[in-house]
């Protein structure tokens, strides 16, 4: 079947194993479903997912221009510590960064190819996760905003990773971890001012994707304009699509881009 419209992330469905679900203009493809088939994506255009413009995608599915002033692509994305809305200072857009930033923000523990701490709004569990690839992840810290967040990992980041380890998380046989163990070890540098919102009763999410790695990784694909994207699909882990023969895509790494996409 064919299908067309602009490559968003997929969205996901905490089942087990998680389901995979690509929006594509009115359809959704459940993408579990072309487990087993051949795939192909053709690149037919761009559009920025901010101001909707045909313009080559920057970063983060935005064009240049709205990468550099829209609220969406603000620094306090990645990096939560510059959060400013509590203190009712504006960085690009108020009304937007008080919306995203003042509300309950998990900090947590996860397992991608190794254990990392990272940060997410409350209402994003286990979506964050899910998108990361983490087949076991805990909430350990609880907070009113994004700020407080941002210093919590600022602060252990200096004695455990904040980053994914893709490459091992995509082709090493999953590895369980003490989460709670490693929180425990930790725990002593949260500063004073998070110590408060430390979950009492520590729980360790299981998440089951549909792809067992086996040891192999092969090359990484991107969407082109010369020639179309194809494989027989083996599995989808994180945001990654598997093909048979161990090449993966990223398709959050492809946001704005329109594609047409076919499933045999």
């Amino acid at each position: 079947m064919l299908y067309q419209g602009v490559l968003t992330k997929m969205e996901t469905e905490s089942t087990s194993p998680i389901n995979y679900f690509m929006h594509l203009g009115d359809e959704f493809v459940k993408v579990n479903d072309c487990i087993g088939k051949t795939i192909q994506f053709d690149l037919i255009g761009y559009q920025c997912l901010s101001c909707g413009d045909n313009a080559s995608i920057f970063r983060q599915g935005l064009c240049k221009k709205c990468f550099f002033e829209s609220p969406q692509a603000g620094s306090w994305i990645m990096k939560p510590e510059e959060s400013k809305a509590h203190l009712d200072i504006e960085d690009r857009d108020l009304a937007f960064e008080k919306k995203m930033q003042l509300q309950p923000h998990i900090v947590y523990l996860s397992n991608t190819g190794g254990v990392k701490v990272g940060v997410t709004r409350k209402s994003q569990v286990p979506t964050r996760w899910i998108d990361q690839g983490a087949h076991q992840a805990m909430a350990f810290l609880e907070v009113p905003n994004r700020y407080l967040a941002g210093v919590a990992e600022v602060a252990l980041k200096a004695h455990i990773s904040d980053k994914t380890q893709w490459k091992t998380m995509l082709s090493q046989p999953e590895q369980s971890r003490d989460l709670i163990k490693q929180f425990n070890a930790l725990k002593a540098y949260l500063p004073d001012e998070v110590q408060p919102y430390v979950i009492d009763e520590l729980q360790v999410e299981e998440l089951n994707f549909p792809y067992t790695p086996d040891g192999q990784l092969g090359v990484r694909q991107s969407l082109s304009e010369n020639e179309p994207l194809k494989g027989k699909l083996k599995g989808i882990k994180g945001q990654y699509l598997i093909f048979d023969d161990y090449s993966i895509f990223n398709v959050r790494s492809s946001e704005g881009y329109v594609v047409a996409f076919n499933v045999r």
